[in-house]
């Protein structure tokens, strides 16, 4: 019989899954950091505005009580921003125990540190629960699996028994998922599609077609690739769902809130203006500053990568840009850092 689950984060994604879940007849609680939120979600079974047109079923227990939803279950998977993981795993250290495991749903890379959200909640939880963390990610929009459209995803963990109890926690009918013990690669591929799908959501504004978006996922594939080998990531997890899956389908759809803030940029609308428009969180906006980091730290080129960063943060012109990546000097079209090669050989 599959765990009680306790989510943290009551957003599109966290209210999706316990929707999901819960319709699955699964033990679901979620917690939500706003009591008047959380307060209203109860009375209406709604959560406007994420989630407008989806009942939350009766059985979901809503709580804005973290003491409650951490002793609620042995399973937490934790659904907030990448950038405010850490302070929700501040809060949650006290409550801690042996038989916890513990999933992060968040798709990001921290600024400043740098690090993934296992990572994060490795050093935040301590040495004694790192056996216990794993990430669960693939291409899913909330309001699809909260529509209960087919869906499949990736429970990564360093151990494979770990990743096995989070496939069997999150496994539904409506929602496959597959094992992976390559959590870097699963974690790189979840947060540098978001940076990507800003670009394809630009070249859609500005109008440059089919052709355009088919070369941006691909050789933003070899970006993400190139980035996740550098970090000690398996070349294969990138053909997989954390990899290719999670970038087509963030590029390509109208769900995506990363490719829709492209969209508008490149129809000449500034980031902030976007943003102010805007009552979800973009994570690609944050993910390009980590990445553009990440890059210069392994001293790696991520030429598309570099070009997203200076039309958010360098006020440069998109067009500009792209006629800057058409006119780079001719490359092989298979090719990485010789220091990577002997990588990709081994593997």
């Amino acid at each position: 019989m599959p765990s009680a689950i306790t989510i943290f984060g009551a957003g599109s994604w966290g209210t999706s899954l316990a929707v999901h879940l819960a319709r699955a007849g699964r033990e679901v609680t979620l917690w939500g950091r706003r009591a008047e939120r959380v307060d209203a979600m109860r009375q209406t079974r709604k959560n406007d505005p994420y989630l407008p047109d989806v009942r939350i079923p009766a059985s979901v227990q809503l709580t804005s009580n973290l003491d409650m939803a951490a002793e609620a279950s042995n399973l937490w998977a934790i659904a907030v921003p990448s950038q405010h993981l850490r302070d929700v795993a501040e809060t949650l250290r006290p409550h801690v125990r042996e038989a916890v495991t513990v999933v992060s749903l968040a798709k990001g890379i921290e600024n400043d540190t740098l690090t993934t959200m296992t990572q994060v909640l490795r050093e935040v939880l301590g040495t004694g629960a790192e056996h216990h963390i794993g990430v669960l990610s693939g291409p899913s929009h909330a309001e699809e699996v909260a529509e209960e459209r087919p869906t499949t995803v990736v429970a990564a963990a360093p151990d494979e028994a770990v990743a096995e109890r989070i496939q069997d926690a999150f496994m539904t009918p409506g929602l496959r998922v597959y094992v992976n013990t390559d959590v870097v690669g699963v974690e790189i591929g979840g947060a540098a599609k978001n940076v990507l799908a800003i670009a394809a959501g630009i070249g859609d504004g500005v109008g440059y077609g089919d052709n355009a978006k088919a070369a941006l996922i691909t050789r933003g594939l070899a970006e993400i690739r190139r980035l996740g080998l550098a970090m000690g990531a398996r070349d294969q997890t990138f053909a997989g769902l954390a990899g290719i899956g999670d970038l087509v389908v963030t590029c390509m759809s109208a769900h995506s809130r990363n490719r829709y803030l492209g969209e508008q940029i490149g129809r000449g609308k500034t980031l902030d203006e976007v943003l102010a428009g805007m009552d979800m969180v973009v994570e690609g906006v944050r993910t390009t500053q980590s990445i553009h980091d990440l890059a210069r730290r392994h001293d790696l080129e991520l030429p598309i990568t570099e070009a997203v960063h200076a039309v958010l943060f360098e006020e440069r012109d998109p067009r500009a840009m792209v006629e800057q990546l058409m006119t780079r000097e001719p490359k092989r079209e298979h090719w990485l850092p010789e220091a990577l090669e002997k990588t990709v050989t081994d593997s």
